[in-house]
Parts: structure tokens; sequence; C-alpha cells
């Protein structure tokens, strides 16, 4: 397991291509999925996303998604991440976790971690988030971390809520 992030009570990793059966058992949870717009429908689909997708940003940019673990029983719950948008210019910080994992604050300690981890570590000098505005548990976890409302705006042809957070080590 490459561990990239630990925290209080989660450990991040790197994906694999064996972590296509859990790509995909994430994503077949119409809840998990309900505000997302790229379905994953198969397992070819679990593997393109990891092989096209996930995969390459890690070599490209040091970053990615990367997968969520229990850090007391190594069970995964989902992903949480950074993601180089080069279309836009920027870095987008993402996640999604498995229904049973709502509710316990893991959404929120993943991302502040991996927030700190893009400034501290990788001197980003700043992270953008994103949520389609009826996702009131996504945007909430945004503001939870310190990330700041900049608007609405129309991204990837859907309305989506657009918080950011400028590294305040870099001026």
């Amino acid at each position: 397991m490459n561990v990239i992030i630990e925290s209080d009570r989660l450990l991040l990793r790197t994906f694999t291509i064996d972590d296509v059966q859990l790509v995909y058992d994430l994503n077949n949870d119409s809840d998990v999925t309900r505000y997302t717009y790229d379905p994953i429908t198969d397992l070819a689909k679990a593997r393109e996303v990891l092989e096209r997708v996930i995969l390459p940003q890690y070599a490209l940019y040091n970053h990615g998604r990367w997968a969520a673990h229990i850090k007391d029983n190594l069970e995964f719950i989902g992903w949480c991440g950074l993601k180089y948008r080069p279309e836009r210019h920027e870095v987008d910080l993402g996640y999604r976790f498995r229904k049973s994992a709502w509710g316990k604050g893991y959404a929120t300690e993943a991302a502040y971690a991996c927030l700190k981890h893009g400034f501290e570590k990788l001197n980003i000098g700043k992270i953008i988030g994103r949520a389609v505005p009826e996702n009131v548990g996504s945007w909430r976890v945004l503001e939870k971390i310190g990330m700041h409302f900049i608007g609405e705006e129309l991204v990837d042809g859907h309305w989506a809520k657009t918080y950011e957070f400028i590294n305040p080590s870099i001026s």
C-alpha cells in the first residue's frame, strides 16, 4: 500500500489497476453518484477511469485522487484527492465516499488532509473545490475546511458552487 497521506483516522493511498472492483463498487450506488455526471456502469468503465484519468495524474502531476481507507481496519471507504485540470489551469479537490462512511466526518478529514498536503508538500498556489448546488453535504465539507465561496458557474455543462483556498505561504 503506497500511503501518501495519513490523518487521525484515515490512510490515503495511490490507486492501482488492481482497484477496478473497488472503483466499480463505489460507483454502483445511485445515492453515491447522484450528483455525478460520468457514471461508471461496469468494470470496463472502471478500468478505463483508472487507466485514463486517475493513474496518469500521479506521474504527470505528483498528485491525484487517492483511495481512502479507515486506518484501524483498512476498509476502503472511497476516494479523495487533488486533480489537475489542464483545460482550466487549476487543481481541483474532490471526494466520493460510500454511504456507510457518510456522517462520520471522513470527507472533511480527508479533504482537509489533501488541502494541507497540496499546500505544504506540493507547494500548490490555489486549490478549487466544486459541488452542484443541490449537494449540500459536499459544499458544507468545502466550507468546513476553510474554502471560500467565490460564486456559481457553469462547469462542464453543469452549474456548480465554486470554492477556493489560496496557499497562505505563497505570495
